[in-house]
């Protein structure tokens, strides 16, 4: 596999999971402990920073196995 090709999968996937972290925390602080602004934002940094995490493991992973 090729470097860009890891690179395009894991902006695809840290997409997915940026949307699933941003719809599960906003359901669940919206719906059980605050306004729903401050839910919203509290969402944001959270899929904020999974994507980052995420996008960051497949640049690694990009690194390592294109080394091989």
């Amino acid at each position: 596999m090729t470097f860009i090709f890891l690179v395009i999968l894991g902006i695809v996937f840290s997409s997915v999971a940026a949307l699933m972290a941003f719809l599960i925390t906003y359901g669940e602080y919206s719906r059980h402990f605050m306004a729903k602004t401050r839910a919203l934002k509290i969402s944001i940094e959270t899929a904020s920073v999974i994507f980052v995490l995420f996008f960051a493991i497949a640049i690694v992973a990009g690194f390592v196995l294109s080394r091989g």
